[in-house]
C-alpha cells in the first residue's frame, strides 16, 4: 500500500506539470517552456521546465524530481536517522512576471519516503503549499487567493486553512529583515498517517492543493499583466526580488535540502529572478504604495 502512494502520487506530478505548463505557455503567448530531462548519479532524477523571456513571463520553472538513494549525513544528523535511505519527489515552480503588477508565484507539493537498511518505510509524509508575492499590493488578488486555497482546505477539514495559512506566515519570514516574503497562502509538511488521516487521505488533500493551483493565480495574472508601469516600479520589483532570493539562499529548507542530497544546481536555483537589485539603506517613500506593502509584510493580516 505504501509503495503504491509513491507510485500514484508521482504518475500524480507528471500529469501536473503538463498541466500547469500547458496552462502557462497559453497565457504567456510568446515563450515556451524549454524541457530538461536529467539524471542523478545517487538515484532518480527529474524533468525541468524553464520559460524565460516571454510576453508576460520574465522567467519561471515548473520542476518535478524523483529521487532516492542513501540519506546524507548531514540530514540523517537532522532526522535523527542512522544508516537511512530515502526517496523524494514532488513538484516545485516559481513564475516571475515582467510586470511588477502581477505578483511572483511558488508553489510546492512532495512526497517523501525514509527507509531502514532492510529496505522497510520507517517515516512518510506529504507536504507543500502555495504563496503569493506582490511588489504592488491589490487587496481583491490576496483575497482571492486565499479564497482560493481555503476552498481546497475545506474539502478535508474545517481547521486546515487556519493552521496552514498560519504555519504559511511563519515559515516564510525572513527573520533577518523583520518582514514576511510576501502575503502567504498555504504551507504544511511532516503530513503523517494518524488516527484522524492516512496517507491516502493525505494524497487526497495534497493534489487537492495542488489542483488549485491555476485558479488562484491565473485570474491574477490575466487582470494584471497589461497595467502599465513605471521604470521606477521595475525597480522596486527588482529590489524586492532581493529580498526573494535572500530568503530562498538563507532559509528555505528545500533549498538547502536538494543542495545537500547533491540535487541538480540548477534546477534547485531555478527559483532565482533574473534581474535583481540590492540598494543600499532602501526605504520606500512615506505614504507611498511601497510602504503600504512594507507594512502589510511586517503585519500579516487574515485576508478572508
Amino acid at each position: 500500500m505504501n509503495y503504491s502512494v509513491k507510485d500514484k502520487f508521482y504518475q500524480y506530478i507528471l500529469g501536473l506539470q503538463d498541466t500547469i505548463t500547458t496552462a502557462l505557455e497559453a497565457m504567456d503567448g510568446k515563450a515556451k517552456f524549454q524541457e530538461d530531462i536529467w539524471k542523478r548519479p545517487e538515484g532518480g532524477g527529474g524533468r525541468t521546465r524553464v520559460i524565460e523571456n516571454g510576453a508576460v513571463f520574465e522567467k519561471g520553472g515548473v520542476n518535478i524530481s524523483g529521487v532516492h538513494g542513501e540519506l546524507p549525513e548531514s540530514m540523517q544528523n537532522y532526522f535523527g536517522v542512522k544508516d537511512a535511505n530515502f526517496f523524494a519527489c514532488g513538484l516545485s515552480l516559481v513564475l516571475h512576471p515582467k510586470n511588477p503588477m502581477v505578483p511572483t508565484v511558488h508553489a510546492n507539493w512532495r512526497y517523501f519516503e525514509m527507509y531502514n537498511q532492510d529496505g522497510n518505510i520507517v517515516d512518510q509524509w506529504f507536504g507543500g503549499g502555495q504563496d503569493l508575492t506582490p511588489y504592488y499590493l491589490f487587496n481583491e488578488d490576496a483575497i482571492h487567493f486565499h479564497t482560493t486555497c481555503k476552498t481546497a482546505c475545506d474539502k478535508h477539514h474545517a481547521d486546515f486553512y487556519k493552521i496552514y495559512k498560519e504555519k504559511c506566515d511563519t515559515y516564510f519570514w525572513n527573520a533577518h529583515r523583520n518582514e514576511a516574503r510576501g502575503i502567504g497562502g498555504l504551507f504544511f509538511d511532516y503530513c503523517k498517517a494518524t488516527d484522524n488521516m492516512n496517507m491516502d487521505e493525505w494524497y487526497n488533500f495534497t493534489t487537492e492543493v495542488g489542483n488549485s493551483f491555476l485558479e488562484s493565480y491565473v485570474p491574477i495574472v490575466k487582470k494584471r499583466k497589461d497595467l502599465p508601469f513605471t521604470e521606477a516600479q521595475r525597480t522596486w520589483q527588482e529590489i524586492r526580488r532581493g529580498r526573494y532570493v535572500e530568503f530562498n539562499l538563507v532559509h528555505d529548507k528545500g533549498t538547502l535540502f536538494g543542495l545537500k542530497t547533491n540535487g541538480r544546481i540548477e534546477s534547485i536555483l531555478m527559483s532565482l529572478p533574473p534581474h535583481v537589485q540590492w540598494v543600499y539603506n532602501h526605504d520606500p517613500e512615506a505614504g507611498s504604495e511601497e510602504e503600504k506593502l512594507i507594512s502589510i509584510l511586517q503585519n500579516p493580516v487574515n485576508w478572508i
